[in-house]
């Protein structure tokens, strides 16, 4: 059966079914969206029916398969396809901080993809733009090309490719108004590769940015008499990126942010290396290594991960989150940053973003937009 055809054709899975108010053991009808739930309100627990999940929705992905955002050209559809196999239903491509002529080249690839879903391969929803606006003192593993931002050049590149998402430092100067500005013009903007301090981030809050990159990493530390960034996230922010890969950061930490976030979300930061062997992949034009279930540049310095969505799910239950909770962090609460009510959630009429999964939680099926997807080839 060809996609189009099957995404005419109603179909219908048995399992525990995660909707937006609970638990239903019973049966879920959809297309290309949801038509109906039908089943009674029931503990998981108390079966050994398949989990029935909403669709991982990852706003942080650099790369995956071999292939980088920043290599323009057809990577991007490389990246859709393997992060699909894991159960990534949206997600939004992200930048490297880079040369102009390097962005709008990588945009310019990602323009259709943004426009038109394919066939076996996540939905990209936009571009989040990590940098140039970051500060030069906190890159990271970002290459030094950080720059002071104008409403302008972002402006040019949005009408390349669709930017939902930015990342700002706010303590560079004139960064304050961009953030207004880019909140105005409907982006959101989190704050990282910072080295502001508290006072910093509760003014950039105020003037519009709602939330925070890859918390702890890449930005000033918490300590009791100087808060930094971290302490700003902690105090005041309803929705914060984190990455759960257990590596950047650790998971007493981890439950530190859940308490305080009330919307902390998971992001993978994935790289070239995920779902690929150890060896040497490239991050923007930066050689990184993946080792050690990690990846990280020649001095040691994480660059960003090779962490999926599955894997962050499992993660989350292991430091001692249940199914449902763990499920809104790696789903909903990220559709709820951008704003979108028709994903990161089962109920009628929302997308039929779903995975199935074992009791093990391993991947069973994923659904995007009601296609089935290969999880074999990629």
């Amino acid at each position: 059966m060809s996609a189009v055809a099957q995404l005419q054709q109603s179909q219908q899975l048995h399992g525990n079914v995660l909707t937006a108010s609970g638990w239903v053991q019973g049966n879920i009808e959809f297309s290309e969206r949801v038509h109906a739930i039908h089943g009674v309100t029931s503990d998981p627990s108390l079966n050994q029916e398949h989990y029935i999940l909403p669709g991982f929705v990852d706003l942080h992905v650099h790369g995956a398969g071999g292939k980088d955002t920043m290599d323009a050209g057809l990577a991007i559809g490389t990246i859709a396809r393997k992060l699909a196999q894991h159960g990534t239903t949206s997600m939004l491509a992200t930048t490297m901080t880079a040369p102009m002529p390097d962005l709008e080249a990588a945009l310019q690839a990602l323009a259709t993809v943004c426009q038109q879903r394919a066939v076996g391969s996540s939905r990209v929803l936009g571009v989040h733009l990590e940098g140039p606006y970051i500060n030069p003192g906190k890159l990271g593993a970002q290459p030094d090309f950080a720059l002071s931002g104008s409403l302008e050049q972002v402006q040019k590149l949005h009408a390349i490719a669709p930017i939902r998402l930015i990342t700002v430092a706010p303590e560079v100067n004139g960064h304050l108004d961009l953030v207004r500005e880019l909140t105005a013009m409907g982006m959101r903007v989190q704050l990282g590769h910072t080295l502001g301090t508290y006072d910093d981030g509760v003014a950039a809050m105020a003037n519009g940015a709602s939330g925070f990159t890859h918390l702890y990493n890449a930005m000033s530390r918490l300590d009791h008499r100087a808060p930094g960034m971290v302490g700003a996230a902690l105090a005041h922010a309803e929705f914060s990126e984190i990455i759960p890969d257990l590596l950047h950061v650790h998971p007493g930490a981890i439950k530190v942010a859940m308490r305080a976030i009330p919307k902390l979300y998971c992001v993978t930061d994935s790289t070239a290396a995920s779902g690929m062997p150890d060896g040497e992949y490239m991050l923007g034009r930066q050689v990184v290594h993946k080792c050690l279930g990690g990846v990280r540049l020649a001095d040691g310095t994480l660059a960003g991960s090779t962490l999926t969505m599955d894997q962050a799910l499992r993660n989350l239950v292991s430091i001692g989150l249940d199914i449902a909770d763990a499920s809104k962090r790696v789903s909903t609460y990220a559709a709820d940053f951008l704003g979108l009510s028709e994903r990161g959630r089962l109920q009628a009429n929302t997308y039929a973003d779903m995975v199935v999964l074992d009791r093990a939680l391993n991947l069973i099926a994923v659904y995007i937009e009601g296609e089935k997807i290969d999880l074999e080839n990629a």
